[in-house]
């Protein structure tokens, strides 16, 4: 045996002394939850770790997880993780939010952490409605649904995650739900392992605001990928972001791309190496070139 042994982490190692305050039932503990088991399956290093988030019930969660973390400003914690990853790429960052949260405010920053790549794993906890502000209605609220500031239906169409993420660059994206522990922990676990901005659309219901009966809603709907989905087609992966009255959980879409991080670190190369440094007229004469 070693003279140093190895610590072997367990799933109750990630958690902090604050108790979560989130509404019983809500699909948040969940996410919380298979957020633990995951760690501890990838046996994640705490202290390498950083947890980020924006604004919303679901962003409270990096005070529950026992690593680095932050809670940022309403829809700008990618940009936090893009810069702490950008600086330090050898920790693991994780960012979380809700739909209200990542798609309104957020959803510019999305597309571009999406678009570039990033070594990031973005945790969106969906429920259809912003729920710390009482109710009204999000950008992936259903079309007609009755909230409290669509008193007479929504009469906006609902955005997908998914398909954006797909659409945009994210080489890594899969949907599950947060009632169905056994299916998520090895999703999640997927989607922390992946290289490159791999994100996971958990369906997290929102029973206050959304009925006590959300839970059972969306586990009737609910249905696994087929076995012979081919997750490195876009258009197949598109596919099931535009069903109606069903919910289909697993990995939609999985590429392997050099991450930005990974040009980033080329980048420096390029410039700590060898190369002679261009003087500055050659600088100024790819600005005004000479007639």
């Amino acid at each position: 045996m070693s003279a140093v042994e190895m610590i072997q982490l367990k799933p109750g190692d990630y958690k902090t002394d604050l108790k979560p305050v989130w509404c019983p039932g809500c699909g948040d503990y969940g996410v919380l939850n298979a957020l633990y088991r995951s760690l501890a399956k990838l046996q994640i290093e705490p202290w390498n770790t950083v947890v980020m988030s924006g604004i919303g019930c679901s962003s409270r969660l990096p005070g529950y997880v026992d690593t680095y973390g932050f809670n940022s400003v309403h829809g700008r914690a990618l940009t936090l993780a893009t810069g702490v990853k950008s600086a330090r790429p050898e920790l693991t960052v994780i960012t979380v939010g809700g739909d209200g949260d990542g798609m309104a405010i957020g959803g510019n920053h999305f597309i571009h952490s999406c678009r570039r790549n990033m070594d990031i794993t973005y945790i969106l906890m969906h429920n259809e409605i912003y729920g710390l502000t009482k109710g009204q209605v999000a950008p992936t609220t259903p079309t007609g649904d009755k909230t409290k500031s669509t008193f007479y239906g929504n009469p906006e169409a609902a955005l997908d995650p998914c398909e954006l993420a797909i659409s945009t660059g994210a080489t890594w994206v899969g949907r599950g739900f947060a009632g169905d522990m056994k299916f998520l922990v090895p999703l999640m676990t997927e989607a922390i392992a992946h290289h490159g901005f791999s994100f996971l659309n958990v369906m997290s219901p929102c029973v206050t605001f959304r009925g006590d009966d959300q839970f059972k809603v969306m586990k009737e709907k609910l249905q696994n990928l087929p076995e012979d989905h081919d997750v490195t087609s876009r258009r197949a992966a598109i596919y099931y972001t535009r069903e109606e009255g069903v919910i289909t959980q697993g990995v939609l879409y999985n590429t392997q791309q050099p991450s930005l991080t990974d040009r980033i670190l080329e980048l420096r190369e390029l410039t700590l190496g060898d190369n002679t440094p261009p003087t500055t007229e050659e600088i100024f004469e790819t600005f005004y070139p000479p007639f």
